[in-house]
Parts: C-alpha cells; structure tokens; sequence
C-alpha cells in the first residue's frame, strides 16, 4: 500500500492475468487515475464498470468515459458495495475483477486530502466525502496512547508503535499536533532512519488504513466476487501490505478456510471456490521498480472462480 505515481503497477501483468476479452464485463474496484480501466477497454471491445468512494476520482473519469461512451461507467461507491450497487443497475454477473489497493497518486499529491509526508497539510486521510467518519486528526489528537498504540502495531505493523503513540501523547499535551508535517516530524525526532523509507511510513500507513476501514472494506469486497463472478470468471488483487496480502492469500487458498480473516466474525472454513492463478505472489520487475519505485512493495495474486464454494 505504498504511495505510488500515476504509472498503474504491474499493468502488464494484470493484463495478462485478467486476460480482457470482446464483449465482457469487468469490474475494476478501484478506479484511481484509471490507468487499469483505460487499459482494459484499449484491450478489447468490452465493457468496465469502475468504483471508487472518493468523489475527486469519480469526477476526474469525465475525459475517458467521454473517449470510450457507454463502455465504461464509474460509481461514486466503496467496493464492498459492488454487488449492491451492480445489482440496481441489472447486472448480476461480470467475468473479472481487479483491486489495486491503497492511496492514489492524485490523493497524495493534493497537500488538502492529508496523506503525504512531503507535503503539509490537515490529518484527515478520509478517502471519501463522509464528514462523520473519524479523521487522522481526531486519532492523533484525542484517542489514548494504548489505541494509537495498538493501531500502530495492528495496522502498520510498527515495532515501534509504543515509544510513537507516546512521543505523540506528550508532544500534543503541549500542543496540537493539526498537519501532516507534524506528525511526519515528531515520528522522525524519536525513530532512527533504517533506510530510504521515511520513518513514519508505517505510522501514516496505520492511521489511514484504521480511518478508512480499508481491511474489512477488502474483506467484504472478496466476498462480494463469489456472488459476481461468472464460472471461470478471474479475479486480480494488487497489494502493497502484509495484511491485504494475507486477507487474499488465505482467500484464494485451495484448503479450507475462513474467508474472512481476523477482520470479520469467523465463519466455519470451507473449500476455497477459487483455482489459483498464481502459487506464489507476482511482484514487479527490477526495472519496473526502478522506473517506479512506489511498486517496490507490490504483490500481485490472481486466481479462477470454479462456482460455488464447496463446503
């Protein structure tokens, strides 16, 4: 879940997974700058239907679905609502879905939007327009050192996560700790640079991973395929963090399973209703990297619906 440029990671090899055909339907599941969805539509005569919860991104799709007609729709909706959201417009069955995860570039790159450490602005990191969800601001600022702590630790898997949520507890208790820059700072004055990740990437990746709910988002969304996937249907999950990858892997795993991982009340395992496309995760080139080095941490998991789940 690394920030990323506009590039789309690993088109090629999503192309190749997803394998786009004439006159079939796709979803993909996170819209962004629309680097997949343009891609697909070039690759064949067919038809997309994009989602995204962040209003910006929605309004930004005008210029390709102007290009592409009635090819492409884009839903103002988070994923885990496609199946809903697909089913009032008529349309019950798709042949492959595409998720990659994490914050888009144009997110990143707007200072307002709160999620960059290079640029200062306001902790929200709020990826949609809903003013009552919880901001980082409000993490930050009033919520007790042990939940930052354990949001630190669960979500950004941030060894540090106690000497963090306390430096940020004292520091606020002085003064309110309101951009983006701050915080940055503050992580950096008590966490030794190991390398050429920022020392506060886990922390920033924590915070709007809990503000956004972005692991049951996912795991409700996997859920959803079973129901919209057609036989054969193929599913394609990009990744840029441990836990996304665990959520998929144990998902497309052959032997039984939950389905649903830590983040959902357990569900009595079952036989995976998928064929695995990949044993192992695909990850990006060497020159992929260095052209883009926001893929870096890029996994890629694909795999076949085969029908039902077999109990």
């Amino acid at each position: 879940m690394s920030e990323r440029s506009h590039t789309p990671v690993m088109l090629q090899e999503v192309l190749t997974y997803l394998h786009p055909q004439d006159c079939e339907t796709y979803v993909d599941a996170t819209f962004g700058g629309g680097g997949y969805t343009r891609a697909f539509l070039e690759a064949a005569k067919c038809q997309v239907i994009a989602f995204d919860r962040d209003p910006d991104a929605v309004s930004n799709a005008k210029d390709l679905q102007a290009h592409f007609g009635e090819r492409l729709s884009v839903i103002e909706a988070p994923f885990s609502e496609m199946a809903t959201q697909l089913g009032v417009r008529g349309i019950n069955k798709v042949q492959g879905i595409v998720f990659d995860l994490g914050v888009s570039s144009s997110q990143i790159d707007r200072p307002e939007r709160g999620f960059s450490l290079r640029f200062d602005g306001p902790l929200n990191m709020r990826m949609d327009a809903d003013l009552h969800k919880v901001t980082a601001h409000t993490v930050v600022n009033q919520f007790d050192e042990q939940e930052i702590a354990n949001i630190l630790y669960m979500y950004g898997d941030e060894r540090k996560s106690r000497r963090i949520a306390k430096a940020i507890v004292m520091a606020r208790g002085e003064q309110e700790i309101a951009t983006t820059l701050q915080l940055a700072d503050l992580v950096k004055s008590v966490m030794p640079a190991l390398g050429p990740e920022h020392p506060a990437t886990r922390t920033f990746q924590a915070i709007r991973i809990f503000v956004n709910d972005e692991l049951d988002e996912f795991s409700l969304a996997l859920k959803a395929c079973e129901q919209l996937l057609t036989p054969g249907g193929r599913l394609v999950v990009v990744t840029f963090h441990s836990l996304e990858d665990s959520i998929i892997k144990e998902f497309l795993n052959p032997k039984a399973t939950s389905q649903n991982s830590r983040y959902l009340p357990y569900v009595a395992p079952k036989q995976s209703s998928f064929d695995r496309l990949t044993k192992k995760p695909v990850v990006p080139s060497v020159d992929e990297v260095r052209r883009n080095p926001r893929a870096r941490s890029a996994k890629l998991r694909a795999g076949i619906f085969r029908g039902e789940a077999r109990p």
